[in-house]
């Protein structure tokens, strides 16, 4: 029965109804078209800093993009509960245990790189937390990052794409984008000394980017994190020459004598430390508190490990710890999904593969 009132409804009412019921559907469109690239063909987006992982180290179907090569690990850490008048998370509770879930790696999108082609190796870990909460971080041994944004990121990734006549990248190319960031002087000067380690249980890993800690007085703290090994390489071994997978044997042929351990050390900023600009050390005086023990008990590969499906994702983080204002932690984070995504999909499709969870969860190890 037609409404006896309808007749009363402004027209521009019900013209402004159906603008309102059209332009919703157009405007999520219009973000999801921005948040592509589609409208600025020159915007860096989760899409094109991948693909140019892929550009320099070839398309390995199932694998990351990034921290190709890896291993998992489990354990637990052991909160000393020192950090619990800094942070409300569960995991610094006091006498509190948490089961983790790890994955060491090289850098690089190469699964079949030999461990001696890079100095760096990294640590990614996933805290699982009594409340359901989780704790996700990904570290690297090396004490600074090259660049502070996403933009120098991507540059430095073309910098660093191999010529087709040479195979390797060009040197003029590579001279140009330092000379153009300057800000990469303390990394480059790290890695002229760095070596490539003989074993993932003698390095130290530092998270980079700055956090925000919140107390349970309320207070915010700005931290940085690191892990310091408990085993030490007395003799500085360098990496084994002839030996491409020494890092995998040198971890299980450890760990069948024990547990590995590592003590997480949270540093707190002082007023004025850039919490923005991942390049940048803070000074060595600053307050430092060892927040517990990782142990780490076992090792299993990466194919059918427990790490496969997990998107080590740093921007996921229980009640108690936040990002910061640098701008690297959400590219991270969009960047992993993207990687996650095709290497899962890419995965279901490999023959006699089955997936237990291609859901994506929430990957220095996209």
């Amino acid at each position: 029965m037609p409404d006896p009132h309808a007749s009363t409804v402004p027209l521009a009412r019900r013209a402004g109804a159906w603008f309102l019921v059209l332009a919703l559907p157009a405007a999520c469109a219009l973000a999801f078209a921005w948040v592509g690239g589609w409208l600025s063909p020159q915007r860096l987006t989760p899409r094109r800093l991948i693909d140019q992982f892929q550009a320099n180290a070839g398309v390995h179907p199932g694998y990351r993009r990034n921290h190709a090569k890896g291993v998992c690990v489990a354990g637990h850490f052991d909160s000393s509960g020192e950090a619990a008048a800094y942070s409300v998370a569960q995991v610094f509770a006091p006498g509190q245990r948490t089961p983790v879930v790890g994955r060491f790696a090289i850098p690089g999108g190469n699964p079949y790189a030999p461990d001696g082609s890079v100095p760096i190796r990294s640590m990614a870990l996933r805290f699982a937390l009594a409340n359901g909460q989780q704790w996700r971080t990904g570290m690297n041994s090396m004490p600074v990052f090259p660049v502070a944004t996403p933009q120098a990121f991507y540059a430095q990734l073309q910098a660093g794409q191999p010529d087709p006549a040479t195979g390797k990248p060009d040197p003029k190319k590579l001279a140009a984008f330092f000379a153009a960031h300057p800000e990469t002087a303390a990394f480059r000067a790290w890695a002229k000394t760095a070596k490539p380690s003989a074993s993932f249980a003698t390095d130290g890993y530092w998270s980079l980017d700055a956090f925000v800690f919140t107390g349970p007085d309320g207070q915010r703290h700005a931290v940085r994190w690191r892990m310091v090994p408990e085993a030490v390489d007395a003799t500085g071994a360098a990496a084994p020459a002839g030996q491409p997978d020494y890092l995998d044997a040198d971890l299980r042929q450890r760990l069948a004598q024990g547990p590995l351990r590592w003590k997480l050390l949270v540093t707190l900023a002082n007023p004025g430390d850039p919490t923005n600009d991942a390049t940048k050390a803070w000074p060595d005086d600053r307050r430092t508190i060892t927040a517990g023990t990782l142990v780490v008990d076992s090792e299993q590969a990466q194919d059918s490990g427990p790490c496969r499906d997990i998107n080590y994702d740093p921007t996921v983080l229980p009640d108690g710890i936040a990002i910061s204002d640098d701008p690297l932690l959400p590219a991270r984070s969009a960047a992993y999904a993207d990687s996650y995504l095709r290497r899962t999909s890419e995965e279901a499709h490999l023959p006699g593969t089955a997936r237990v969870d291609t859901k994506p969860q929430a990957e220095a190890h996209p």
